[in-house]
C-alpha cells in the first residue's frame, strides 16, 4: 500500500482524476482510495494547503500515478 499526495487541486479536478482511474478499469476500494483535505490554518504549523491523498494497494499503480499526477 502506498499513498501519493497531489497538492493544490480542487474537488472537481480530483473527481476528474477518479473518473479517469475508473475508466482505466481500476476499482475504488480494491485498487485505490482517496481523501480530499481542504486548506486549513494550524496555530503551530501555519497554513496547510489543500491536497488529496490517493492510496494505492498495488505499488506499480502508485508509481504510475505519481509519475503522471504528482
Amino acid at each position: 500500500m502506498k499513498t501519493v499526495s497531489v497538492h493544490d487541486i480542487d474537488p472537481n479536478q480530483v473527481m476528474d482524476i477518479v473518473r479517469e482511474l475508473r475508466q482505466q478499469g481500476m476499482v475504488q476500494g480494491q485498487d485505490f482510495d482517496f481523501a480530499y483535505h481542504q486548506r486549513k490554518w494550524d496555530e503551530i504549523v501555519g497554513e496547510i494547503p489543500k491536497h488529496t491523498d490517493f492510496v494505492f494497494y498495488n505499488d506499480q499503480l502508485a508509481t504510475w500515478f505519481q509519475l503522471k499526477y504528482a
